[in-house]
């Protein structure tokens, strides 16, 4: 008798099933990159700031042993040194608004090749300093001894005012912050990073103020907020030096009165 072998068949998945099954593997890669790309992000802005509140005390260091804060460098450089007008120590800084931090005089590393130091989303970090005149020197933060010169009334004084930084933008004043609440108007100088955003594309008007176009001695800083909440997306990251603790170090250290 002859046997008849039947053939198993084999069936495949039809073009719809593998259509659906790729949709749900989407759908889960999806929904496990949005919180990994936040917690990366949320790591960057822990990194920024522990970077920034650790060049607060470097420029203390730096205005103990020197008798005055650097001067940012130059928006463009390529060396990461301080920019002044003439010779350093001695007269004005060619960028005291809009200018970076001058890591590599700060002797600080990491740097890149132009001599910056980098936040957290490798872009470069911004310094500004104050170029008032406190009592009767001029460009007293910035000038060798100047800050002694100036006296420790004269820094102290009540009236004193040196860089602001506001809560939202200053409108309609340009040399305050205006209508705007006011978070400091005695900074001598202060360190903040562009954010994840490195303030490209199109800004709203708080992110306009920290880049600095015209230079004035007004900044922004406030909760970071994303794309269409309030009036804009702002992620800058703003740490500001404080005068009290500035005249207090130097008193310590013997550089004041």
């Amino acid at each position: 008798m002859i046997s008849v072998n039947k053939k198993n068949k084999h069936h495949g998945f039809s073009l719809v099933e593998l259509a659906i099954v790729m949709l749900i593997v989407t759908l889960l890669l999806g929904g496990l990159l949005v919180p990994l790309n936040a917690q990366i992000d949320q790591q960057r802005t822990k990194e920024t700031l522990k970077t920034l509140a650790e060049l607060k005390e470097t420029l203390i260091g730096f205005a103990i042993v020197n008798g005055r804060l650097p001067c940012p460098a130059a928006p463009n450089t390529t060396t990461g040194l301080e920019s002044y007008t003439g010779a350093v120590g001695t007269s004005a800084c060619t960028n005291p608004f809009d200018g970076l931090l001058p890591a590599a005089t700060l002797g600080i590393t990491p740097i890149n090749s132009n001599g910056l130091l980098l936040d957290g989303w490798n872009n470069p970090i911004h310094y500004a300093v104050s170029n008032k005149t406190i009592g009767s020197q001029t460009n007293a933060l910035i000038t060798t001894n100047g800050i002694k010169n100036a006296t420790l009334n004269s820094l102290s004084a009540p009236t004193l005012t040196l860089l602001y930084v506001c809560a939202s933008t200053p409108a309609p004043a340009t040399t305050n912050c205006g209508t705007a609440t006011v978070l400091t108007d005695k900074a001598p100088a202060l360190v903040f990073s562009l954010g994840k955003n490195g303030n490209r594309g199109s800004l709203g008007p708080d992110q306009t103020a920290n880049v600095n176009t015209p230079a004035d001695p007004i900044f922004v800083s406030h909760t970071q907020s994303s794309d269409g909440a309030g009036n804009e997306e702002f992620d800058d990251i703003v740490e500001w030096l404080s005068t009290g603790i500035l005249i207090n170090r130097l008193v310590s250290a013997g550089q004041l009165p």
